[in-house]
């Protein structure tokens, strides 16, 4: 018997792959979080306070935007999922938007962590 998604099949099944390449990139910001934390504070290095405070506001700034991209995409998913059932679908930039400013905002926290070492 058909539904009303199996008359959008293609579209359903791309919606499917971009949230998953959105789960993909979260993990990867987190992962960025931890692997700088980790180089960082190892029994070898000796830096400054600074740079230590800096590190560990990258961390954390980190896993919040893994978190928060998590939590966009997958209501970016349900929403586009209901809009494509209903032929009202709107490409939404929002999501793009506050990820790119939160990601600016990582990069120059390294890039001051960077210039502080």
């Amino acid at each position: 018997m058909a539904t009303v998604e199996s008359k959008y099949i293609q579209q359903h099944l791309a919606n499917e792959r971009t949230y998953l390449a959105w789960i993909r990139t979260a993990i990867a910001i987190g992962g960025v979080g931890f692997l700088v934390t980790n180089l960082h504070f190892n029994p070898a290095s000796e830096v400054s306070d600074w740079a230590d405070k800096i590190v560990t506001a990258i961390g954390y700034l980190s896993i919040v935007l893994g978190i928060f991209t998590l939590i966009f995409s997958t209501i970016s998913y349900l929403r586009k999922r209901k809009q494509i059932n209903e032929q009202t679908f709107e490409s939404s930039h929002v999501i793009v938007v506050f990820l790119t400013v939160c990601m600016i905002l990582v990069f120059l926290t390294f890039f001051a962590y960077l210039l502080l070492r």
